[in-house]
């Protein structure tokens, strides 16, 4: 496996691979939507499951996967789960010195030299798949969601599990957050002060919590709205309110969640702006060596989306010129735009993006390529904060694809995220095609860009 300087100056990469920056987007006007606050449409009260430690003491079943850590030029490269499926969904969060990582199959902590250090099955938190994972940088406390369609209770609970402090081996609670008529798919975000989740189905798709009931282990208000508010943003920013973003064929949405009247959560505002993309068609099924079926290449709206230094990041899969390619873009809390990257190239594409930032403005965009001359592989690129706007650096390759899938379904989304605890080092991990075209994961650390 080849990986490369990531510290080369920013530059179109061969014929094959190519960031294209595009037009600077900061002269658009975005349009305030006068409202008065938007209060939920009921409460209801959640009380947590909790497990004294995250093994169970010792008594939960033992999940061991990954490890095996590797330093390549300067880039910490360590293996995460294999479960051997077609949708691992891999996830991270990092901070208090562990790396969290969740698939479809289970949730494992490393240390943050890449050593195994404890796993469980989704079951130890009540069950349930799509886990989306974050480390809130406030609260210094780890979150996930797990949906579950299974339970006996016909409830189809959205799991949120907190840990109790920033050491994920300690106590986590469970809050059972019954969504009768969800479906998969969901999203999770954090403020200082509240949690949110959004998720398809039914009349009431949005809820929102406190999070230092959560953090506390106490019975927690879920406050549901009616609808769905957008995708909740991860607050990297020290702010109380909880931003959701929309994205439409033309515009993008932003509503904002503060304390509304008696302290329940509330929408505060609304703005809209035209997103003007080069492209926000749905990204096509995707090419593989030496067969031809294809696989699915993600989802043109995003799995994750952050606030660091006043502006909305987030990276998305979108059709261009009929290949799956991937957008990144950076906008203001008010709707302007500041500016937007495209990778995109004649016979690769690339799917399955997340993207990262730290309190340097600096940023990571990973992603996996695949082509008819290749199989899936994981990759990531960073920019500095001070680089050349809508450009990336080089491609690093973190692993490559050995074999063609079955076709269709390939995970949903990759986890690109900061450290926790310095806020500068930048990690991501990405699914690879194994030996059985099957999902492996790959998790590396990035050191802050020079």
């Amino acid at each position: 496996m080849t990986v490369l300087d990531p510290w080369r100056a920013p530059r179109r990469v061969g014929a094959e691979v190519a960031w294209y920056p595009l037009p600077m987007l900061s002269v658009l006007l975005s349009v305030a939507i006068a409202t008065e606050p938007i209060a939920p449409v009921r409460t209801e009260v959640i009380r947590p499951i909790r497990n004294a430690t995250f093994n169970k003491e010792g008594k939960a079943r033992k999940r061991k996967q990954g490890g095996n850590p590797r330093l390549r030029e300067g880039v910490l490269l360590f293996d995460g789960a294999q479960d051997g499926n077609r949708q691992v969904d891999p996830q991270i969060a990092v901070g208090g010195g562990h790396v969290v990582h969740a698939t479809n199959s289970g949730i494992v902590l490393y240390d943050k030299k890449g050593n195994y250090v404890d796993g469980v099955p989704q079951s130890e938190f009540n069950g349930g798949i799509d886990p989306k994972l974050f480390f809130d940088v406030h609260n210094r406390v780890f979150g996930f969601d797990l949906w579950n369609p299974w339970d006996e209770a016909k409830l189809k609970p959205v799991n949120i599990s907190v840990s109790e402090t920033d050491n994920p081996n300690g106590a986590w609670n469970t809050y059972p957050v019954p969504a009768p008529k969800g479906v998969d798919g969901g999203a999770i975000g954090y403020s200082r002060k509240w949690v949110g989740y959004s998720f398809p189905g039914g009349d009431q798709r949005t809820f929102v919590m406190r999070m230092s009931q959560l953090k506390a282990g106490q019975p927690a208000t879920a406050y549901h709205f009616s609808g769905s508010l957008g995708h909740p943003v991860l607050t990297q920013d020290r702010l109380d309110d909880l931003h959701f973003v929309q994205l439409t064929e033309t515009d993008i949405v932003i509503r904002r969640v503060g304390e509304g009247p008696g302290g329940a959560p509330a929408v505060v505002s609304e703005v809209r702006a035209p997103h003007r993309w080069r492209s926000f068609k749905r990204p096509p099924a995707s090419p593989m060596k030496g067969v031809t079926q294809t696989t699915a290449s993600g989802d043109r709206n995003p799995k994750n989306l952050v606030i660091q230094n006043g502006s909305i990041w987030f990276s998305h899969t979108v059709d261009v010129d009929g290949r799956a390619a991937v957008q990144w873009h950076q906008v203001r809390l008010d709707g302007t735009f500041v500016q937007s990257g495209l990778l995109a190239g004649p016979t690769r594409s690339f799917i399955q993006t997340t993207i990262a930032v730290n309190r340097r403005g600096d940023a990571l965009v990973g992603f996996q390529e695949t082509g008819a001359d290749m199989f899936i592989s994981a990759r990531c690129a960073v920019r500095a904060a001070n680089d050349k706007p809508g450009t990336l650096r080089e491609t690093l390759n973190l692993a490559e694809g050995v074999a063609a899938t079955e076709g269709g379904a390939w995970g949903d989304y990759s986890g690109s995220v900061v450290d926790g605890d310095n806020l500068l080092d930048l990690w991501t991990v990405q699914s690879f095609a194994n030996d059985r075209g099957r999902g492996g994961t790959v998790i590396a650390r990035i050191p802050a860009p020079r």
